[in-house]
C-alpha cells in the first residue's frame, strides 16, 4: 500500500491565500499544510462520531441521567467554584 495518495480539493480563494501565507511563514509546502489540516479534521470528526455512537449506545441501554439531576450537579459545581473564588478575594 502506498504511503500517500493524491486527492484534489476545492477551497475558497481566502483559504488558499491564508494557506500560502502560512506556508511561507513556516517554510512548508501548501500541500503539506493541507494534508496536515485534512488529517486533523478527519481525526477530530472520527472522534466526534465515535463519541456520539457511544452515547447513543449508552442511552439505548438506559445509562442516562435525568436533566434535573444533571443541572443540579452542574449548579453545585459552579456554586462551589464561585464560593472558592470569593474566599480567595
Amino acid at each position: 500500500m502506498p504511503a500517500n495518495t493524491t486527492m484534489r480539493i476545492r477551497v475558497s480563494p481566502e483559504i488558499k491565500s491564508t494557506l500560502e501565507r502560512i506556508a511561507i511563514d513556516t517554510r512548508r509546502s501548501t500541500s503539506f499544510l493541507a494534508a496536515e489540516a485534512g488529517s486533523a479534521c478527519v481525526e477530530r470528526e472520527l472522534q466526534s462520531l465515535d463519541g456520539i455512537k457511544r452515547g447513543l449506545a449508552d442511552a439505548g441501554l438506559g445509562h442516562v441521567v435525568p436533566h434535573d439531576d444533571a443541572m443540579a450537579e452542574i449548579h453545585a459545581v459552579i456554586d462551589a467554584a464561585e464560593a472558592a473564588r470569593d474566599a480567595d478575594m
